[in-house]
């Protein structure tokens, strides 16, 4: 199922994100695809938020990865790939991250992993109109993750 919204701000697109954050489950894998500014960051936020993580979020881009704790039990591992042609040694630690059953696993420019990705991953892509923050969000959901379409529609 492919779902649709239009993000006027950037305070909309974390909203989006801190709903669905409220409902992810561990071994939820988010994938986000966009350009450079398109708001991967933004909504990885917005997706922590809803998940009660209460550290400050920023874009791994130099580290490569992060890890916050959320309610519930439950981790955000925060991946950026956007340094990397190849995910090298990193290819282990998400692996790894991947089989935690308590981790929500968020990959900006997930397409240098995608081989190693599950075949349940949310994709999140995200496009820009470059005169304001507007955001057009697709959010391609898998069906055994009801638990994210369910609340999503409701947003409709």
């Amino acid at each position: 199922m492919i779902l649709h919204f239009v993000c006027k701000t950037t305070a909309d697109t974390q909203d989006l994100a801190k709903t669905i954050g409220a409902h992810v489950r561990g071994g939820d894998v988010f994938a986000f695809k966009s350009d450079i500014g398109g708001g991967k960051t933004t909504f990885v936020k917005g997706l922590a938020a809803g998940m009660g993580v209460t550290d400050v979020v920023q874009s791994p881009t130099f580290t490569i990865s992060q890890l916050h704790n959320a309610a519930h039990g439950l981790e955000l591992h925060h991946f950026d790939f956007y340094r990397l042609s190849d995910a090298g040694i990193m290819r282990a630690e998400l692996a790894e991250s991947l089989s935690q059953p308590n981790a929500v696993v968020a990959i900006e420019w997930g397409d240098i992993v995608h081989d190693i990705l599950p075949n349940d991953e949310i994709i999140v892509d995200l496009k820009n109109d470059s005169n304001d923050d507007t955001r057009y969000i697709s959010i391609t959901i898998p069906d055994d993750k009801q638990h994210v379409s369910t609340v999503l529609k409701g947003l409709k």
